[in-house]
């Protein structure tokens, strides 16, 4: 039944799709779609604008329109719904795709290395220094075994093309979980990566995102993770221009 009352509004031309608004929705009505936040039914907004304060855009507002009525069953039922959704296993794609296989990588041996075919050169030829498998902050779960006691690099997706010499610079000694802040799910990268933190007895995290407004999001969703978790580790944020470039360092 539809009524006159107060809910969100969102400008598409100021929304940059950075998803900081996402995780202070209680009621999970906006989502992250084709790069801007949407409003996923009326009757899951309540009305109240927690979501606001979080735009770093300007671009969420509560106006007053005709809209369904704040229904709290089905905000319930759609939580519960989106909960089972993201706890269900991954299933494996009938071309036998390896993505959900854990593996851990021992380092090749010098005698491994010695023997291994000559590429045509191009540029510098090194071992690769990824230690494990998979890579995407979705597919790890937090059971993995190569996360306990690890030093974590959160990376967002953009960074290892725009940095040159990513592994050597980054990645050394480090388990790393990519992801991209603006197109994946907030919420659950801000559930997974608490579970991780309270399980796994971290050492630190490394977060490198890129210098664009919406990879500021990343950090969003490990200060959130963080508040979410009964414990605490040191966190060190690494921002990266276009162009590669180192910009700075936070410590937090």
């Amino acid at each position: 039944m539809k009524q006159l009352r107060k809910i969100i509004k969102i400008d598409e031309e100021l929304c940059d799709g950075c998803g900081q608004c996402v995780p202070d929705c209680a009621e999970g009505s906006l989502e992250i779609i084709d790069g801007k936040a949407k409003l996923v039914a009326d009757k899951l907004c309540d009305g109240l604008g927690a979501c606001l304060g979080a735009c770093p855009t300007g671009a969420l507002t509560i106006i007053e329109r005709e809209a369904d009525e704040f229904d709290e069953e089905a905000v319930e039922q759609f939580l519960a719904e989106k909960q089972k959704a993201e706890s269900a296993p991954q299933p494996q794609m009938d071309c036998g795709c390896a993505s959900t296989h854990i593996k851990t990588f021992e380092p090749a041996t010098p005698y491994a290395s010695a023997n291994k075919p000559t590429p045509m050169p191009i540029g510098k030829a090194t071992d690769s220094l990824l230690t494990h498998w998979p890579i995407q902050i979705r597919l790890i779960p937090p059971q993995a075994p190569f996360l306990q006691g690890a030093d974590i690099l959160v990376a967002a997706d953009c960074t290892a093309v725009s940095v040159p010499g990513f592994q050597e610079k980054y990645l050394g000694g480090k388990v790393v979980m990519m992801g991209c802040p603006k197109f994946d799910d907030a919420q659950s990268y801000i559930d997974r990566f608490a579970e991780v933190i309270d399980t796994c007895n971290l050492k630190s995290i490394s977060i490198l995102i890129m210098e664009v407004p919406c990879c500021s999001a990343m950090n969003v969703i490990i200060k959130r993770a963080l508040e979410k978790a009964t414990k605490t580790v040191p966190v060190e944020q690494i921002t990266i221009s276009t162009r590669g470039q180192e910009l700075e360092r936070i410590s937090w």
